[in-house]
């Protein structure tokens, strides 16, 4: 009779290396990661904290970003796309707190639009100064505009500057 190989199917198999904790922050979490306020539409990255076993995400939905639809006192819904197959599906989880910051894919978006507010008219909204343009005649443009190709540019050379390269004779140098 050959021995049966076991096969390991629990909820944390295959995660060695994806729920270590790196060198000095072992241990439980601080407290700073429980102060921080949640609402809902929030980008949020679901970071498994091993240390923390209740709510404890599935290890698919490590390092996934969503966005928060429920806050809970102790959890959040976070929702997010999952492709299976050829489809994307919306994926709603509740995760702990412990499991989860906040994402800081969104920062640049938001700092262009508060940019946006501050240009062209000063006001304050987006939406009063696109009034306020189109009564004046004027329009306002938001957009990100892409830098394009480099001017062109002529280089000259004199006589003395170019020095012609030729390879040299193949000598044999046979003993």
């Amino acid at each position: 009779m050959g021995k049966t190989r076991v096969i390991s199917k629990g909820y944390r198999h295959g995660t060695r290396d994806k729920y270590s904790k790196k060198y000095r922050t072992k241990g439980r979490p601080g407290l700073a990661r429980y102060l921080v306020n949640f609402k809902r539409g929030d980008y949020v990255d679901i970071v498994a904290d091993p240390s923390i076993q209740k709510g404890l995400p599935y290890s698919f939905y490590h390092g996934r970003t969503g966005i928060v639809f429920n806050v809970n006192r102790n959890a959040l819904g976070v929702e997010m796309t999952k492709i299976v197959g050829n489809r994307q599906l919306r994926k709603r989880i509740h995760v702990r707190i412990e499991h989860v910051r906040k994402s800081r894919c969104n920062e640049s978006f938001l700092h262009r639009v508060k940019e946006n507010d501050k240009k062209n008219l000063g006001f304050a909204w987006f939406c009063l100064r696109k009034q306020q343009a189109k009564k004046e005649g004027k329009s306002i443009v938001c957009k990100r505009i892409p830098e394009g190709p480099k001017e062109m540019k002529t280089v000259t050379a004199s006589q003395d500057d170019v020095e012609v390269l030729a390879p040299l004779p193949f000598v044999e140098n046979y003993f």
